[in-house]
Parts: C-alpha cells; sequence; structure tokens
C-alpha cells in the first residue's frame, strides 16, 4: 500500500517540481501521511526528479512528542536541538535528512502537503497590500501565516494559526499562504491537491494588473563581450557566468529607481541561490566602482549582477550553480512584477534575512539540492 502512495506522491511532486514558476532548484517540499508514519521530502533532494526513494521516513507519535519539549531562546542553539529531536523521529533505519518544514507538514491532517513557491502567490505574499487582499480573498478558507525566522519558530507560528483558525471557524484550512515564502495546499488525494491549487492561481489572476514579459531581447553584441571580460576580470578565477536580457529584466536596469524593487530580498530561495543582495551597475563602466561598494559592504562577492543597457548576469563556480542563480533572479522580477498588483514590494527585513545567511539548514540546503534546473 504504502510503495503504490508513495509513488503518488512523487508523480505529484514531480508535476510541480517541473514548473519553474511553482517551483525552482531544491524549493518546496511535499508529505504524505498515514496513522503512524510521515513520508516528507528529504531535504536536498529536488522536486523535479524526486521518486518514492526520496522521501524520508518519520515516526508521528515521535514527531507530536516534540511539541511537548522546551527549547533555548538563543536562536542558534534553539535551531540546533530542534533540529537534533526532528533526526530522532526518523523511524529506525532511516538515513535521509527530512525536510526542516517536517513539523509544519505533520498537524495537518489531510494526507496530502504540498509546499511550493509560485511566484504568482508570492506577488500577493511580497505585497504591502498582500495581506489585505488575502483577507478578503481567501480568510474564509485559508490562513495567513506572517514571515518569521525558519525552522522551529515557523512550525509553531504555524501550528498556532493553524488551531486558532479551526476554533473560530470549527473547520480544518486547506491553504495557507506565508508571507515572504509561499503557499501550502493540504488534502486527501492528489486531485484534491491539484483543485485548491487551480482555484489559488484563478483568483488571484483575476487581480492582476500585468503579468511579468520575459521576451528576449537582443544586446549589442560587442557590449556584452566587453562586458563579460569586465565581469570575469573580477569575479574569482575560474568563474562561470550566465546572462540574460528579456524586456523585464532591462526594464529593471534602466536606472536605480527602476530597480528599487530588487533591491533586497523576497524569499529565503533567493538568499540561498542568488545571494541576499543583487549588484546594480547602472551601466558597464560602473561595474568596478559597484562590485568594491558590493564587497566593502558584504565580504563576499555578487552572484547576480543587474546591469543597464545589457541584462543580467550570473557567477558561481559552476555552470550549473550560475544557471540556477540567474533562475531565481528572473524569479524575483517575477514577483516585483506581480506585486505590483498587490500593493508594491514587500522585501524579508534585515534581520530575517542574516537569520537565513547564518542558517546551518539553509547552508546544507545550498549545498546538497541539484543544481542547474
Amino acid at each position: 500500500m504504502a510503495a503504490a502512495v508513495l509513488e503518488e506522491l512523487a508523480a505529484l511532486s514531480r508535476r510541480y517540481g517541473s514548473k519553474p514558476d511553482w517551483v525552482l532548484a531544491g524549493g518546496g517540499n511535499s508529505s504524505y501521511k498515514d496513522k503512524k508514519v510521515l513520508w516528507v521530502k528529504a531535504s536536498g533532494t529536488s522536486l523535479a526528479t524526486i521518486e518514492p526513494s526520496g522521501f524520508c521516513e518519520m515516526d508521528r507519535e515521535a514527531l507530536a512528542a516534540i511539541w511537548t519539549r522546551t527549547y533555548p531562546a538563543e536562536s542558534a542553539a534553539r535551531e540546533e536541538a530542534a533540529l537534533a529531536d526532528l533526526m530522532a523521529a526518523r523511524v529506525s533505519g532511516e538515513i535521509r535528512r527530512p525536510s526542516v518544514e517536517t513539523l509544519m507538514h505533520g498537524f495537518f491532517p489531510q494526507a496530502f502537503v504540498l509546499h511550493t513557491h509560485p511566484s504568482l502567490v508570492n506577488g500577493l505574499t511580497c505585497g504591502k497590500e498582500g495581506e489585505a487582499i488575502f483577507r478578503e480573498l481567501f480568510a474564509d478558507e485559508a490562513i495567513w501565516v506572517p514571515f518569521v525566522d525558519p525552522g522551529y519558530i515557523l512550525a509553531k507560528t504555524v501550528r498556532e494559526a493553524f488551531e486558532e483558525w479551526s476554533l473560530k471557524k470549527g473547520a480544518i484550512p486547506s491553504i495557507m499562504f506565508m508571507q515572504n515564502h509561499g503557499l501550502l495546499v493540504a488534502s486527501e488525494t492528489p486531485e484534491g491537491i491539484d483543485r485548491l491549487s487551480a482555484s489559488v492561481v484563478s483568483r488571484l489572476q483575476g487581480r492582476l494588473g500585468r503579468s511579468p514579459d520575459s521576451t528576449a531581447m537582443a544586446v549589442d553584441a560587442g557590449l556584452l563581450a566587453a562586458t563579460v571580460s569586465r565581469v570575469a576580470a573580477l569575479a574569482p578565477k575560474g568563474s562561470f557566468i550566465a546572462h540574460r536580457a528579456d524586456h523585464d529584466i532591462l526594464a529593471f536596469a534602466a536606472s536605480k529607481e527602476a530597480f528599487t524593487p530588487l533591491s533586497a530580498a523576497f524569499t529565503p530561495d533567493h538568499i540561498v541561490y542568488a545571494g541576499h543582495e543583487f549588484l546594480y551597475a547602472p551601466a558597464p563602466d560602473a561595474l568596478e566602482l559597484a562590485w568594491k561598494d558590493y564587497r566593502s559592504r558584504n565580504g563576499s562577492d555578487p552572484r547576480v549582477l543587474s546591469i543597464g543597457g545589457v541584462g543580467a548576469m550570473a557567477i558561481a563556480s559552476t555552470q550549473a550553480a550560475a544557471s540556477t542563480a540567474l533562475a531565481l533572479f528572473q524569479d524575483a522580477i517575477a514577483i516585483a512584477v506581480y506585486s505590483k498588483s498587490f500593493g508594491g514590494a514587500l522585501h524579508m527585513t534585515a534581520d530575517k534575512i542574516d537569520f537565513i545567511r547564518n542558517w546551518e539548514v539553509e547552508k546544507y540546503r545550498a549545498k546538497a539540492a541539484p543544481q542547474g534546473k
């Protein structure tokens, strides 16, 4: 029985994981549960390619016991202790590392749970009026969770919102929006997951002023070649450089003011795969000064550059990682465009960005996740 259901779960996961506007790189997770066991995507596994063997088997009774424990107030010590308990809740013989969001999957009672990061949904969750519009469109069937530190604190916050909503409505929510994070839907069947996801998309599309425009645009070949040489001289030796120019990329790079919606991170995935800050240069001849300023403020090299008249460039130690970083930058642009319909761009705060940059779990995920989708 479990084998057949895990095939269903894997197929559901791949269907959404193969859509770049729903999931990129190692983002998102999925699960299935029966009375005793919860199977959740293993950390570092890609939804786009996952097989039944890619799910980590968790003891539901041991997971429930985690809620009876008290953890340190200090964030690093708290997350280390909570992670140890999460690892200890694996069934005997399980060696994979469970998704850090396993606890969140555990207390949704529905059999199937799918957590994704759709750019359209994140236009809402990363919009200044996102919560107000959520209440207008979804409050009778969904919960909204403000952005908090991922890990145990997020799971605790979700649990509190879940219980408060259930008590008030006398029902179980099947949809959850997470500010600056993404979407979760829960159902007894994969078909139910599809219906809920389609319903969310349909209602949000009805509120859009405009959609992203990723039409490829030509850039002067000589200018592009000269800019690549400039970037190569600044980047670490042996770096791979990926380039793209399209309508929206060039529009956001047209001026510092136009670039403002991209001036800070929208979601944890952008930080993990494309860096916490994108470098902006109004023209190629401003690159050296912009690079020097970036390094002086951040103590590291940028991973994604937005260059006026040229487009976007991503830099990494492998071609696959550079392509992934560029894909996450395109996702950030899509979110910035969508957010205009929901009050304008709402970024993560500096303290939350710092937490993600220093969190062991995200460092592990960035290292372990398959690259190059």
